[in-house]
């Protein structure tokens, strides 16, 4: 059955916020979608899944639901909201039941580049400020990377170790962006997962800041989830 999808939320990562969002949802509204970006706090996921559905309960129609990175696991466990049409993941993180972030990261070869992650701060972590524009936004000017670097959002460990109980890819529909250049998940990590959930796949040359390099191509995926048959 076809259904005419017209809102959007999106969900940003660990270490940044909403804000990242602005290119994508400049083009997406631009095309008459109403677009919500969630500002999730990144102290658990039980309370990003929160933030996540308070926006959801809110919309007046069915939604395609984007993640990037770790919010990949939070729309995994936010998606089965009755008003999640449609799932996008954007180089993120897709877990299956039992699974979190840590079990996933636990799996990736340790002999590529591994994300400059700092030692937790009181349960808290950030990237090297030094090593964040190579390993997180290589694509991006200087003077943008920098900004994200010195604007980090502090991600909780509790977050990283939270773990789903029922995956919304399992009873929605499923489409996921890889970023080829990325040094945050191995491209190889996402091509399995997005094999895993069944995902529509399409790969874009960028970093793991794809949605802010690439929005044409995040945009791009947004619209064909929002007008795919269901």
């Amino acid at each position: 059955m076809s259904t005419q999808i017209r809102n959007v939320v999106l969900v940003h990562g660990g270490f940044v916020d909403g804000s990242g969002w602005q290119a994508v949802h400049r083009l997406l509204t631009a095309d008459g979608f109403n677009v919500t970006a969630v500002q999730n706090p990144t102290l658990s996921l039980d309370g990003d899944v929160e933030a996540t559905r308070f926006i959801l309960d809110d919309l007046d129609g069915p939604a395609v639901l984007v993640g990037h990175s770790y919010g990949g696991a939070v729309i995994t466990e936010a998606g089965t909201h009755d008003n999640v049409a449609a799932l996008v993941y954007v180089a993120a993180f897709a877990p299956d039941a039992g699974e979190s972030v840590n079990t996933l990261i636990g799996g990736f070869p340790t002999d590529g580049p591994q994300p400059p992650i700092l030692p937790p701060r009181d349960g808290w972590l950030f990237l090297d400020r030094s090593r964040f524009a190579g390993s997180f936004a290589a694509d991006l000017p200087a003077a943008d990377a920098a900004f994200l670097a010195d604007s980090q959002v502090p991600w909780n460990v509790a977050a990283l170790g939270g773990v789903v109980t029922e995956p919304a890819w399992r009873s929605k529909p499923a489409f996921y962006l890889v970023a080829t250049d990325d040094y945050m998940i191995p491209p190889p990590a996402q091509r399995s997962m997005a094999a895993r959930v069944g995902a529509v796949t399409t790969e874009a040359i960028g970093s793991h800041a794809v949605y802010v390099s690439q929005p044409g191509a995040v945009a791009d995926l947004i619209r064909l989830a929002a007008n795919t048959d269901r």
